[in-house]
């Protein structure tokens, strides 16, 4: 019996929408204390103010999804769903962060917007914290 995968949110601090897009595109530029932050989790899968997900980030959604323990989700705030809206209000997480699912309304956060800002747009970094959270399985080449 086989069992589906947990999700993998991946949650940015900016909107999906053209404005938000925008908005986001100017606190980066500005980044004064004024300013809201910007967002971690976008400097590792877009490398920070690009529309298209770099080639080191294509890489390591494939890798963590070829794991077949995590389906990969990259949602903006304005895209995120009621009940996951709702657990990160109770808990007063801030975006972006990493939260996993893994039962239908068991969430978990598994990186915070502080890790993540770590990782200085590192996309390996993230994976590698991934397995070390033992949230991968290691695969040797021969079985991918």
């Amino acid at each position: 019996m086989s069992t589906s995968p947990k999700t993998l949110y991946i949650l940015y601090n900016a909107d999906g929408s053209i404005l938000g897009k925008l908005k986001y595109g100017y606190r980066k530029l500005k980044s004064s204390p004024d300013c809201e932050p910007t967002c971690a989790a976008c400097d590792i899968t877009h490398g920070g103010l690009s529309l298209s997900e770099t080639p080191a980030w294509t890489a390591a959604k494939k890798e963590i999804e070829a794991s077949g323990d995590l389906k990969v989700v990259q949602w903006h705030r304005d895209e995120v769903s009621p009940a996951l809206k709702e657990f990160l209000t109770a808990n007063q997480i801030k975006y972006p962060t990493v939260i996993i699912e893994q039962n239908e309304g068991d969430f978990r956060q598994i990186v915070s917007n502080t890790d993540l800002a770590a990782f200085k747009g590192d996309a390996r970094a993230f994976v590698e914290q991934l397995k070390e959270q033992g949230l991968m399985k290691q695969r040797t080449s021969a079985s991918l």
